[in-house]
């Protein structure tokens, strides 16, 4: 990957779905395709400093890939869609409902065109585009509760996810802020269930008997796909980035029964 952008800010990326304000930060990575074109994957607030970057990053892209690799990394997209008012919007089934709703009583979520909604139907055969297509593999996984799109950056050998695999706390994230990551004791129990560290028995345990459990057989298919590609670093939505030494051996630990199960 040429350049990851990380954002340090809890306020410029709010997660409603964590447990408490110290733990809402998420990464978010822009990457410059060979083309020129950018592929960003959970935009957050487009600050100044965000367009600063993406202008060093590709002054003028052919195209730009907007990716809500879930049901919940998606709450910027207005102002990136605004920005970038001829983007690819790529999402899964049901964001599109979800943010239809939501405007109806929040303005700022705009009505935006999708391009590629990946469904449990379609996502054997789907393609995207021809200079996506040639830089990145993807597997949508219907089962797990935020509907997930996972991406492997074929050039960098770099795995992109939002909410499959968590790495806190969120040491990286939180570097630029003189906060300390692991305040709050939500953030404190939500780490404890969500980090890599030692044999990882309590995201191991959530992955196995909650997230997977509504349809286990797929979710061990979708992470049996996904272990079978070439990545080496891991970027995570939430938590450190994984280098390359230890991506791929963390991803087999973290989804071992998964890879293991006899379908």
């Amino acid at each position: 990957m040429e350049e990851r952008l990380l954002v340090c800010s809890p306020s410029l990326a709010p997660n409603p779905s964590l447990p408490s304000p110290e733990s809402n930060t998420n990464i978010y990575s822009p990457v410059r395709l060979q083309s020129g074109s950018l592929a960003i994957f959970s935009p957050v607030a487009l600050t100044p400093t965000v367009k600063s970057k993406l202008q060093s990053l590709s002054p003028n892209p052919p195209h730009t890939y907007l990716i809500a690799p879930d049901m919940e990394h998606h709450i910027f997209l207005s102002p990136w869609y605004s920005h970038f008012s001829s983007s690819h919007v790529i999402a899964p089934e049901g964001l599109a409902e979800k943010r239809a709703t939501q405007n109806k009583t929040d303005k700022s979520v705009t009505i935006i065109p999708f391009s590629t909604i990946f469904t449990a139907k379609n996502k054997s055969e789907i393609k995207i585009s021809e200079e996506f297509d040639k830089e990145f593999e993807y597997e949508y996984l219907p089962s797990h509760p935020n509907k997930e799109l996972v991406f492997h950056h074929l050039p960098s050998k770099t795995l992109i996810e939002a909410d499959l695999l968590f790495n806190l706390p969120a040491t990286e994230q939180y570097s630029k802020t003189g906060i300390d990551p692991t305040t709050g004791w939500a953030t404190r129990l939500f780490a404890a269930l969500n980090n890599t560290k030692g044999d990882a028995k309590w995201q191991k345990r959530l992955l196995w008997y909650g997230i997977s459990s509504s349809d286990r057989k797929g979710f061990n298919e979708s992470v049996k796909r996904i272990g079978g590609w070439g990545f080496e670093t891991i970027v995570p939505a939430h938590g450190d980035v994984i280098p390359a030494a230890e991506g791929k051996g963390i991803f087999e630990k973290v989804f071992e029964w998964h890879l293991k199960a006899k379908d």
